[in-house]
């Protein structure tokens, strides 16, 4: 990955973390995560290999590990890669036939990662989930909404700072914008 990527990267996480760190203010054992939003723009703006995109999803793993209170923070180093790695494959699949992909790619993103932190928290700490909620379907009907509203979220989010972030790049390279998420030739 070129350095201007890396700081790219690396600036979006840190908004995403910020504002997650603000969301703390909201009571509760889940709640919804925008870094997922910031990672899926920044993988839609670089375009990274897939081990490129493992370790940016590592990285807002520790991110949403340590700035939350979740009751399982460590599921965050599973599900943030999962959410990072499914979004470079749907947004290499959609990004030339959808003018919404940033979008799409972001939903399926967030889904993937928050599902996979579900099943996660239920494998790891089931004893505790039954003691708070009582039973496996009343923590489901507690963290699937969540899921679903932040996944719609997050779309908006993503396709809402994908095009002005897009322009403001291609103006960086002084070159007039591509088509979304191709890297130009000249990048350094």
């Amino acid at each position: 990955m070129k350095s201007r990527d890396i700081a790219i990267v690396g600036i979006l996480l840190a908004v995403g973390a910020i504002i997650r760190y603000m969301s703390l203010l909201i009571p509760g054992p889940i709640v919804s995560n925008l870094v997922i939003a910031f990672y899926s723009l920044a993988i839609i703006l670089v375009v990274p290999t897939f081990r490129e995109a493992l370790g940016i999803g590592f990285v807002a793993g520790i991110i949403c590990a340590l700035i939350s209170h979740s009751f399982f923070p460590p599921a965050n180093l599973i599900s943030e890669p999962i959410g990072a790695v499914v979004c470079l494959a749907t947004y290499l699949v959609l990004k030339d036939r959808l003018a919404l992909a940033p979008a799409v790619t972001t939903l399926i993103a967030t889904m993937a990662s928050g599902f996979s932190f579900i099943l996660i928290a239920l494998v790891a700490v089931a004893p505790k989930i039954l003691e708070t909620y009582g039973a496996f379907s009343a923590f489901l009907v507690v963290t699937v909404p969540i899921v679903l509203i932040t996944a719609v979220v997050n779309a908006v989010v993503a396709q809402t700072l994908e095009a002005p972030a897009s322009r403001a790049l291609s103006r960086g390279t002084g070159q007039a914008a591509a088509s979304p998420g191709v890297r130009q030739a000249d990048d350094s």
